[in-house]
């Protein structure tokens, strides 16, 4: 490969299932700590890829996410949560992963391995240059995602990626990659574990920061979110008792009548 593929190499810990249960806690636990440092060390190429994103969403564009197994899976995650945290439409925000959607609770065999499947994929979507598609694998050599982002850099579409291997394909085949270097797992080569941890890291901050940017979040608060169930209710209601000093029936009668707490908030100011 050309590379050293750290989230392959051996485990610190040898004898694992000699150890304790409290043993492989404390372990876990230890390695995890080491997770965020190894995203603050990305923080630049985070930075970088957001800001594309950001002004890629501002413009009317959308971002896809694209990866097979855990990384897929979390990049479905962070699509699916953008509308009812964010209220934005659900084709804002899109999740791909290889094998379709009955991947994300089955493994699909050899799914990751086509290399022309991850581009038909984005094609079913009209993907154009208007978007930009962020490829998620942690090993940096998945066929599904380097292909695909193959393709939309030939179609002069923006492509960013999150890995956790530096020289990978992955990263040097996305103009924006994101590498943060988590180092040998727990269990050798199970990167649903660190590497895991530190792609659903990249991607809170990813969609989140660019929500913020998009006027999505007033103060620190998700005035756009969908209200769900019985606790977003609940929540938007003292929101906007916060915002506008109203007691907890008015608030409640704003929000059944507009919906929405920016719009109660908005109405009730404008009245």
């Amino acid at each position: 490969m050309g590379f050293t593929k750290t989230t392959e190499t051996d485990s610190h810990y040898h004898d694992i299932e000699k150890m304790s249960v409290e043993e492989i806690l404390l372990t876990i636990n230890k390695e995890d700590k080491t997770v965020a440092l190894a995203v603050e060390k990305s923080l630049p190429q985070i930075t970088a890829l957001t800001t594309i994103v950001s002004e890629k969403l501002k413009q009317g564009g959308r971002l896809f996410y694209i990866g097979a197994g855990t990384s897929g899976r979390l990049g479905v995650v962070d699509a699916s949560e953008c509308p009812p945290t964010f209220g934005v439409d659900h084709g804002v925000v899109i999740g791909l992963i290889a094998g379709g959607d009955k991947a994300i609770r089955a493994a699909v065999e050899f799914a990751e391995d086509s290399d022309i499947q991850g581009w038909k994929d984005l094609q079913s979507h009209q993907v154009s240059e208007a978007d930009i598609v962020i490829g998620i694998a942690a090993s940096g050599t998945t066929p599904y995602v380097i292909g695909a982002l193959e393709m939309c850099n030939k179609n002069k579409i923006a492509t960013g990626c999150i890995t956790s291997n530096e020289g990978s394909p992955l990263a040097l085949t996305a103009k924006h990659p994101v590498v943060v270097v988590v180092g040998p797992e727990f269990v050798t080569g199970s990167s649903r574990m660190k590497a895991g941890t530190a792609q659903k890291l990249v991607l809170n901050m990813i969609s989140t920061t660019a929500m913020v940017q998009l006027g999505r979040i007033k103060g620190n608060k998700m005035v756009d979110m969908q209200l769900s169930n019985k606790k977003l209710v609940d929540r938007g209601i003292r929101m906007i008792m916060g915002e506008i000093a109203v007691d907890r029936n008015t608030a409640a009668s704003l929000l059944e009548e507009y919906k929405s707490v920016r719009a109660a908030i908005k109405h009730y100011k404008n009245a």
